[in-house]
């Protein structure tokens, strides 16, 4: 393991092949997404990059979850303090474009739930594989702000808009059988079999013909890379949203297991 992924305390780095990083999410029960790992997920994938040792990655989760996204402290910090919200808002919008940036193949592996910047890593990743019981959930309205993060940017390409309107508007959840079969996701697989078929992807990709192998992945990434100012708009309409009232009562909510009731007048 070189020096540059030590620092990493809440992304657990290991080498299950020679030229195969395996980064795994690791934050207690849930790999909630604290102010320390939002940090890492955005550097990271500018280390592996220039790492000339690391061919393909494996990004996955701790234990029976992959990441259940960022806590609800997390979001009313960033809905009472302007200075936070800026500093998410960069967060969020590195994330996104990092993991496109970075020329080495990803590959995802994701069971139990990913939701928020969980479910960014596992739908951006060039190859993602998922359970066939995991749960996906975009949950931003629901929360009371815009679908911003990945979703404006990828889910239309991958799943088709008349699908992507109706997960992002109404917020139902996915199970991983039904994602792969909208082509939300590259493949469902069994749980015992998750370990093994994402790794074995992340050793032929590592395998391969380096050049051939991220070139192409540069050439299609310029699917999203088109998209961009769609995504941008979407990523500033949601912060816009944590500085109004909708936001606080979707936490409200949340945290007293209740529907929400969102104010009726919205002047737009």
């Amino acid at each position: 393991m070189t020096d540059r992924f030590d620092k990493y305390q809440r992304l657990v780095c290991d080498r299950p092949h020679p030229h195969v990083l395996r980064v795994t999410m690791t934050n207690g029960k849930m790999n909630t997404v604290d102010e320390v790992m939002a940090r890492e997920l955005v550097t990271i994938w500018r280390d592996i990059d220039e790492d000339p040792s690391v061919h393909s990655v494996l990004v996955t989760g701790a234990g029976k979850v992959f990441s259940a996204g960022g806590s609800f402290d997390a979001v009313e910090a960033v809905a009472d303090d302007y200075q936070v919200l800026l500093g998410s808002w960069k967060e969020a919008r590195d994330l996104v474009y990092n993991i496109l940036n970075c020329s080495k193949p990803v590959v995802s592996a994701m069971r139990g739930a990913a939701a928020g910047a969980g479910i960014v890593v596992g739908l951006l990743a060039d190859v993602s594989i998922a359970t066939k019981t995991c749960k996906l959930i975009d949950g931003h309205t629901r929360l009371g702000v815009a679908a911003g993060d990945h979703a404006a940017i990828i889910w239309p390409l991958l799943c088709g808009m008349a699908k992507a309107k109706y997960y992002l508007l109404t917020c139902d959840q996915l199970a991983g059988e039904e994602a792969e079969r909208i082509g939300l996701l590259s493949m469902a697989v069994e749980d015992e079999e998750l370990e093994e078929k994402s790794l074995g992807v992340a050793i032929r990709l590592a395998d391969g013909a380096q050049s051939a192998v991220r070139w192409t992945k540069y050439s299609l990434n310029n699917w999203l890379r088109q998209a961009g100012p769609i995504f941008d708009t979407s990523l500033a309409l949601e912060y816009i949203g944590f500085m109004g009232p909708e936001v606080r009562e979707g936490v409200a909510s949340f945290k007293e297991k209740r529907d929400p009731v969102f104010p009726k007048d919205v002047p737009l």
